[in-house]
Order: structure tokens, then C-alpha cells, then sequence
């Protein structure tokens, strides 16, 4: 029986390699060994890239949020206490989008978690 060569397969893997890392800068978009690497790389900094960007906007809006308090008379963590006191149930998201677009629903927002305090 035939012995079977691995060359196709060989190829199809290394051009999926460098396909990944096509408009790579240099030798690593060219070099097998090279782009595999880079793309080794890559892919663990777009791990954890999804990982900060939700950390990232977390962030945004809580200083949104807290701008918008601090304007209103308010701090941050007190007003965040007297909408759960208040049983207002918005999450950081949507309060950041309402301080940014509608300041005075926000503003009636604030007046709620001090009545609730």
C-alpha cells in the first residue's frame, strides 16, 4: 500500500496560519514560523482585550454616573444606596446613558435616592 505524505495538509495549515496573519507588520506576515507566533500572540491579547473592555466601560459609566451626582449634589456610592433603598432597579449602563442625554429624568432620579436615604 501507498504511503500517505502529510504535504497537503501541511500547506493547508501553514496558509491558514499566514492568512491569519495577513497585514502583519514585516517578516511575520510572510514567515510560517513567525506568523504563527504573532498570531499566537494576537489571539491571547484579543482574550484579553474582551475581558478589559468590559471593565473599561464599567468604568465610564460609573464617572459618568458620578459627574452627573456631583452636579446634582450628590456623591456616587450615596446615590447608587438611595436607588437600591429607593428599589429603582437601573443598572450602570442605562443611568450613565441618562445622565449624559437626560438630565433632568436623571436629576428627578437623584431627588428619589435622597428621599429614599
Amino acid at each position: 500500500m501507498a504511503r500517505i505524505k502529510g504535504a497537503v495538509m501541511t500547506r493547508k495549515r501553514r496558509n491558514k496560519m499566514l492568512k491569519a496573519a495577513k497585514g502583519y507588520w514585516g517578516a511575520k506576515s510572510k514567515h510560517f514560523k513567525m506568523s504563527k507566533q504573532a498570531v499566537m500572540n494576537s489571539g491571547n491579547y484579543a482574550f484579553a482585550g474582551r475581558k478589559m473592555k468590559k471593565r473599561d466601560f464599567r468604568r465610564l459609566w460609573i464617572t459618568r454616573i458620578s459627574a452627573e451626582a456631583k452636579n446634582n449634589g450628590m456623591n456616587y456610592s450615596t446615590f447608587m444606596n438611595g436607588l437600591k433603598k429607593a428599589g429603582i432597579d437601573l443598572n450602570r449602563k442605562m443611568l450613565a446613558e441618562i445622565a449624559v442625554y437626560d438630565k433632568a429624568a436623571f436629576a428627578s432620579l437623584v431627588e428619589k435616592a435622597k428621599a429614599a436615604l
